[in-house]
């Protein structure tokens, strides 16, 4: 079949499916628009007639995404908590065992949340530190489904870049939530976005992750923002908070193999690759 007669069978099927237009079929949209993408792509021989049809398809379905969207955010800065059942068909450590990278629940986050380009250039790393990179939305909710954060708890995302974990806890749970980071370009984006939510259990520190006041935490959050010398400053630091109280620790990235060394905490469930690791302090 030529790529053109391919394109033609998709685009009919697409057209015909009236169910990409009910909000709740977001993953089904998503999937649609990647599909069409493959074909629109460089270097692709495809008559104007069907690549502007094509187009109208994937402008269709991106508008019915934008409204969802809004409507979302309407919903938050009013108070509401709706977002969660939105991802109905996330199937929780199945979903997580099943795919990599990035995926359509990410698409939902990046519409809600809304950020803004960092308006400066991002300030060169020092050594021992990572470059950022936003945790998948999916290990996002499972951390919120596996942490049962309530108004009791208080989470600390440390080296929170954008926000995304920080400002998605402070959605969907009751916890106060902190995100502390050292590049300021990503805290003011950050801000902005909790600012445009009305979200009032959130804030965004600039700072070095080791020398931020810990006394509030009850939850610590890090994807491996940093090794070796500074990851285990942080560690130390975390160590003396929990002389006085329980904290738990939860991981992502290879900083999980470090902490699970530490002889002060114990493993919260079982340890599993490519998914959060949680960790309490022991009594």
């Amino acid at each position: 079949m030529s790529i053109e007669n391919a394109l033609l069978r998709l685009i009919g099927q697409l057209e015909q499916d009236r169910s990409l237009h009910e909000p709740r079929h977001l993953r089904k949209r998503i999937e649609a628009l990647d599909d069409l993408d493959a074909y629109l792509g460089e270097g692709r021989s495809i008559g104007a007639e069907l690549h502007n049809r094509a187009r109208a398809l994937c402008a269709e379905l991106e508008s019915v995404n934008s409204r969802f969207y809004a409507a979302i955010r309407r919903d938050i800065r009013r108070g509401g908590g709706k977002l969660l059942k939105w991802i109905a068909d996330w199937n929780g450590s199945a979903n997580i065992a099943n795919c990599r990278g990035y995926d359509y629940l990410d698409e939902l986050i990046s519409g809600v949340l809304r950020f803004e380009e960092p308006s400066a250039e991002v300030v060169r790393l020092a050594s021992g530190m990572v470059s950022y990179q936003p945790t998948p939305a999916r290990h996002i909710f499972d951390l919120i489904g596996r942490t049962a954060l309530t108004e009791r708890d208080f989470l600390i995302d440390l080296g929170s870049g954008l926000g995304h974990v920080t400002l998605m806890a402070s959605i969907c749970t009751s916890a106060n939530c902190t995100g502390i980071e050292l590049e300021p370009s990503y805290v003011d984006c950050a801000r902005r976005s909790a600012r445009s939510l009305n979200l009032n259990n959130v804030k965004f520190i600039r700072g070095d992750a080791r020398a931020a006041d810990l006394s509030d935490g009850t939850v610590f959050y890090l994807y491996t923002p940093f090794i070796g010398a500074i990851l285990r400053d942080v560690l130390n630091s975390l160590r003396q908070e929990a002389a006085s109280r329980e904290i738990r620790i939860c991981t992502f990235g290879s900083c999980a193999r470090v902490v699970a060394e530490e002889q002060w905490l114990s493993v919260i469930g079982v340890l599993e690759t490519d998914r959060i690791s949680l960790f309490r302090s022991r009594a």
